[in-house]
């Protein structure tokens, strides 16, 4: 998955040393997603009961992955906009920029372009994060590596000793299958059976 390739990225790094931090834009609600990023001082606002290191600054040295960036809301566009052009972060109810050095890899499912002529995502931003830009190809279309993802999640979810196994009709049927939820949902399902069957041959007569 996104996040996979984006660990990879980092650890065949000369970044590899420093930290490895991971945010889900569409996942943090939109009044939230300011101290998350850039950090806030304590009493910036009502809840702020101590300091917050936001993940940029966490990041420092190393890299962060920014998922579903095409969910940020557009004034943390501009926001992250000039963390990229001046490298300092703001935290939120602090007077003193922070500098920062930090790799951004970010990823989405929306087509950004749609985005931007749509005014939903700002066109500097994207010129600015559409460095080197890579295309995952979604599961339904690497069906042959779909033994390899089986395998690893099998032994990571294993109960016990054992892992799962899959019968060969039962993997060639997982091959076939859409998977619109991509890994994230090959990851769940293994998971699922799992805790369910632990250590079993897992067929399609069952």
């Amino acid at each position: 998955g996104k996040d996979f390739i984006a660990s990879i990225i980092h650890t065949n790094s000369k970044r590899s040393s420093k930290p490895y931090i991971t945010l889900n834009c569409g996942a943090i609600p939109k009044d939230l997603i300011e101290s998350e990023l850039f950090g806030h001082e304590k009493g910036a606002f009502t809840g702020a009961i101590a300091e917050r290191v936001g993940k940029i600054i966490a990041a420092d040295g190393g890299t962060l992955f920014l998922d579903e960036i095409g969910d940020m809301p557009m004034d943390m566009q501009i926001k992250l906009l000039r963390v990229l052009q001046e490298r300092v972060v703001d935290p939120v109810g602090s007077n003193v920029s922070v500098p920062v050095d930090v790799r951004i890899i970010s990823a989405t499912h929306r087509h950004i372009e749609k985005e931007i002529e749509a005014g939903s995502f700002r066109a500097d931003l994207y010129y600015r994060l559409n460095v080197l830009p890579l295309t995952l190809a979604p599961l339904r279309e690497r069906a042959e590596e779909i033994p390899l993802f089986v395998n690893h999640f099998s032994d990571v979810y294993k109960q016990g000793q054992k892992s799962i196994k899959f019968s060969a009709p039962f993997l060639a049927e997982m091959k076939k299958y859409h998977w619109p939820g991509n890994i994230r949902e090959l990851s769940n399902m293994i998971h699922r059976l799992s805790v369910l069957h632990p250590g079993e041959v897992i067929s399609l007569e069952r």
